[in-house]
């Protein structure tokens, strides 16, 4: 059996698995044919994995994030009641052997998830680390706890809102689609993803019972915003949204958020906003009480001529 069929009967049986990491979502954000496992075992049984995507840029072999995926990188099934000393060896030895087999490439750029954190072994095998931050809420069953740690601007945009809209599920993703592209546009950001792209991965997602579209919606049947959340055992992901420049002041993005919250807490204990370096949009997110959370941005090259390309600024 090879490794990637192993993998698979693998994401059926572990539960804990994070959503970016399942050979669906993989499949879904990317062909199959372009990302790969590396698997660690011990007695016949994985104990960690390391999901990748390979990508070919001007013909550089890169290790990169798929679109739409938050985190990829190691994830490890820790022996019970194990102390800290054994654990920092035992990822040392499971990071040396991820390191030993990883495929030859120019560049490697990903993000750990955030339960990483010991980068070291890395970093003895000449890796960089970036921290960067996401925001969760870590208990979303305590509805009104939740409520509470909400700063006022935001309360007060669902109130608002709350007088104007009604949040409605929906599978319309062709207007979902309209809505997001309109914000990348009026940001000045090209979309790094088609149409065509996000039907293909919905259509996995949707299969999978780990999706949830919603919009807010006017009485004059005008959608203000909407948003994308996916979901595993453990946390709802606010994965993706979109505005109608014409009613940005209706607060109708706030609402549709307590409102994915509160959906949330039927399914699980977590809710991660996933961040951002953009200062607007980490103020945004802070203000619904969230915990900041740290994770690293890993990378490396081993190209002299694709960092002399880099710092001319030709990639």
């Amino acid at each position: 059996m090879d490794d990637k069929l192993k993998y698979r009967l693998f994401c059926e049986e572990e539960k804990e698995l994070p959503i970016f990491f399942r050979d669906w979502w993989l499949d879904s954000v990317t062909d199959p044919s372009e990302w790969d496992i590396i698997l660690i075992e011990k007695d016949n049984n994985i104990i960690a994995v390391f999901p990748f995507f390979k990508a070919k840029i001007h013909g550089f072999n890169f290790i990169v994030q798929p679109k739409l995926t938050q985190f990829s990188g190691p994830w490890i099934r820790y022996p019970e009641n194990m102390k800290y000393a054994a654990k920092l060896s035992y990822e040392k030895k499971i990071f040396n052997e991820i390191i030993e087999k990883l495929p030859s490439f120019d560049m490697m750029d990903i993000n750990f998830h955030y339960s990483i954190d010991n980068w070291l072994p890395f970093y003895w095998k000449g890796y960089k680390q970036t921290t960067r931050y996401t925001y969760v809420i870590e208990n979303i069953k305590n509805l009104e706890n939740v409520y509470d740690n909400f700063q006022s601007n935001i309360r007060t945009d669902i109130k608002k809102a709350e007088k104007i809209v009604t949040i409605t599920p929906t599978d319309n993703l062709q207007k979902f689609y309209e809505l997001n592209s309109s914000t990348f546009n009026r940001q000045g950001i090209d979309m790094s993803y088609s149409y065509e792209y996000l039907r293909r991965m919905d259509n996995i997602h949707k299969a999978n019972d780990s999706r949830r579209i919603t919009f807010a919606v006017d009485n004059e049947g005008n959608v203000h915003s909407a948003i994308y959340v996916v979901w595993d055992k453990n946390s709802a992901y606010y994965l993706m949204s979109g505005s109608d420049p014409e009613f940005r002041s209706s607060g109708a993005t706030s609402f549709l958020l307590w409102e994915a919250i509160q959906f949330a807490s039927t399914v699980v204990d977590k809710f991660d906003f996933e961040g951002s370096m953009i200062e607007p949009i980490e103020k945004f997110f802070k203000g619904f009480g969230a915990v900041q959370k740290p994770y690293f941005n890993i990378s490396k090259s081993n190209s002299i001529l694709l960092n002399i390309a880099r710092l001319l600024k030709l990639l």
